[in-house]
């Protein structure tokens, strides 16, 4: 990926099921949120993007992605711990993170609100209410929120 594509993310997807993530992609743009989105299939993946490591390396991280739509259940690194990875840094500890997974497991719930997850979301078995839930939550995150400037993230 070239920089400038790295640079310009405004969604960052963090999935490793492709049924799952197309799904998510089709409800963002039938809404026509196509803002720039990366997607990323491991936890590992996604702490290399945020801290300019492996195949991001040299990586602005100052450049922020306005929402990650993270699951929980990833390969090499799960959701939480990448959450909790964000969380304690000081560069990404306020980029919003919503917990998009199938787990509807009340410790999961709980220990992802434990380690700051802004939002928690199972995702629905019938396909219209995926793209409800979906779409409601990007349109929230990228229209509605309004995060602190980028000064004020550090």
């Amino acid at each position: 990926m070239k920089e400038e594509e790295l640079t310009d993310v405004e969604i960052l997807i963090v999935e490793d099921n492709p049924h799952d993530l197309e799904l998510t992609l089709r409800a963002l743009r039938k809404h026509n949120i196509t803002n720039k989105i990366l997607t990323l299939s491991d936890g590992a993946e996604a702490l290399d993007y945020f801290f300019s490591d492996g195949k991001f390396s040299g990586r602005d991280i100052n450049r922020k992605p306005r929402v990650i739509f993270l699951d929980l259940k990833l390969p090499k690194v799960d959701g939480l711990e990448v959450l909790e990875k964000l969380r304690a840094n000081e560069a990404t500890k306020t980029i919003p993170v919503v917990m998009l997974t199938s787990s509807t497991e009340e410790k999961d719930r709980l220990q992802s609100y434990k380690l700051g997850v802004n939002s928690f979301l199972v995702k629905p078995i019938a396909f219209d209410e995926f793209i409800k839930a979906v779409s409601q939550a990007g349109f929230y995150w990228l229209a509605l929120n309004r995060p602190p400037e980028d000064g004020e993230r550090r």
